[in-house]
């Protein structure tokens, strides 16, 4: 195997790693809070501190991977998040296990950005659907199979081995990174704008924690939208600011790019209806079906191998349809799909919902794909950076705005019914909400040429 085709799977193994991480030890918290002599509602400070460190230090991921050469932020990235979980799993307190979780998105926020600047500049464009591909599959694998992986440890380990299990995979990481990433060093980079990374990490960071906080008991109802109307005014501050700069931190001048608008834009909206499915549907099969976190759990990993399923014949479809074809009928028929899940009761057959999830995960994981190919099909090498950071922060946020909006419509539901308990009918009213939002996104879309993207899927206009 060539190392153009192993650096997608370099990068999709250290992705992996950081997209199940999270969804693993949501499963862990009541023993975790046990061990460490605190409430799971308190505990849940340390997935608050991740995404905060997330939001904080991904805009400054590209002028990193520029100023010290991608290869060797990456191989960093990788190691402070191994180092991370190992503090993690020897944490005594609930302030050790706050510090080890930012130290882990200190990593993690170089991590996943700076792999994908790997990969665009390694990869040639017209190999570009395939490698992406690759990096799809961990993020909609990783939350899927984390819950029944982190319940299986949990019970029958101990909750310190699920951020131990990170180790191999990093030590792993690390090496193939060494042995097949080019160097990849660039010069004469212009100094860190300080101004705009402070704003962006406000603003990011300030509507991260208020969007997460939704429907988790976590503060006082007033505090998440604060939160979040105080991080979109230093979004706007940004914005503002990146108006006037030189070399602005997050470089909106990409906006002018059609395919990457559409691209992050579009994309954005379609995350928010899928950043939803991993917060709704546990909760569907555990309060509704009664069944277990870890029987949930495998369940959902239907979705999974439908992702698996997509890696082999993404360069085809796309190739076949083109980008504007495949991401308005794709995108419909994901949407749909979604919306399908609003007529599960709690008596339908397990095989419908296993034909329902296999379907939904393979429509998902082809969108993104070709969202993602789409996005990055007319930036040129010296964009890759900054164009990674932008797409990056804009995912990040989306999919937090997802789960947000799931939260909001079950608790908007049980509001209106005036019930003290969430029922069947309150999960079909978020998920034909989420999906609706996603739909927005093919407008987006519709407004792209037949040829847009053409030097990546190789259809011509």
């Amino acid at each position: 195997m060539t190392p153009s085709r192993l650096i997608p799977l370099t990068v999709a193994a250290a992705l992996f790693m950081e997209n199940m991480d999270s969804s693993v030890i949501a499963t862990a918290l009541p023993s975790m809070a046990r061990s460490l002599g605190t409430d799971p509602v308190s505990l849940k400070l340390a997935f608050t501190t991740y995404l905060l460190s997330l939001a904080v230090f991904i805009p400054a991921s590209g002028w990193c991977a520029d100023r010290f050469g991608a290869r060797s932020v990456f191989r960093w990235a990788i190691f402070v998040f191994t180092l991370g979980s190992i503090a993690c799993g020897l944490s005594q307190s609930l302030d050790q296990l706050v510090a080890a979780r930012a130290l882990q998105g200190l990593g993690g926020a170089m991590m996943v950005p700076v792999g994908r600047i790997v990969l665009l500049r390694a990869v040639p464009k017209g190999e570009l659907v395939d490698a992406l591909a690759w990096l799809t599959i961990p993020a909609l694998v990783g939350p899927l199979i984390g819950p029944p992986v982190g319940g299986f440890v949990t019970t029958y380990f101990d909750w310190r081995y699920v951020f131990w299990m990170n180790v191999p995979f990093g030590i792993l990481a690390i090496v193939l990174a060494t042995l097949l990433m080019p160097k990849g060093e660039e010069h004469d980079v212009p100094p860190l704008d300080w101004r705009g990374f402070i704003l962006s990490g406000l603003g990011l960071s300030l509507a991260v924690a208020g969007s997460t906080s939704f429907g988790r008991d976590i503060m006082p109802w007033q505090g998440p939208p604060l939160l979040i109307a105080a991080g979109f005014l230093f979004l706007g501050l940004y914005v503002i600011h990146a108006r006037r700069a030189a070399n602005p931190i997050l470089d909106l001048s990409l906006f002018n790019i059609h395919t990457f608008r559409a691209g992050l834009l579009g994309g954005s909206l379609y995350r928010i209806g899928v950043g939803a499915i991993p917060f709704l549907t546990p909760l569907l099969f555990q309060l509704s079906y009664g069944l277990t976190a870890f029987q949930s759990g495998l369940l959902s990993c239907a979705a999974a191998l439908g992702a698996l399923a997509m890696k082999f014949t993404a360069a085809r479809i796309i190739r076949r349809f083109g980008f504007r074809n495949l991401l308005i009928v794709n995108g419909l028929l994901s949407c749909l799909t979604m919306a399908v899940y609003a007529l599960l009761w709690p008596g339908t057959p397990y095989f419908l919902i296993v034909c329902v999830l296999l379907a939904g995960g393979f429509l998902r994981s082809l969108q993104f794909t070709g969202v993602n190919a789409m996005a990055y099909s007319d930036i040129d090498t010296a964009g890759m950076s900054r164009a990674a950071s932008l797409y990056t922060v804009a995912q990040h946020l989306s999919l937090s705005i997802g789960v947000m909006a799931a939260a909001s419509a079950l608790d908007g539901s049980l509001a209106w019914r005036g019930g003290d308990a969430l029922a069947f009918g309150d999960f079909a009213v978020a998920f034909l909400i989420v999906s609706a939002v996603a739909a927005l996104s093919l407008f987006q879309f519709a407004g792209l040429g037949s040829g847009a993207g053409a030097s990546v899927s190789g259809r011509g206009s």
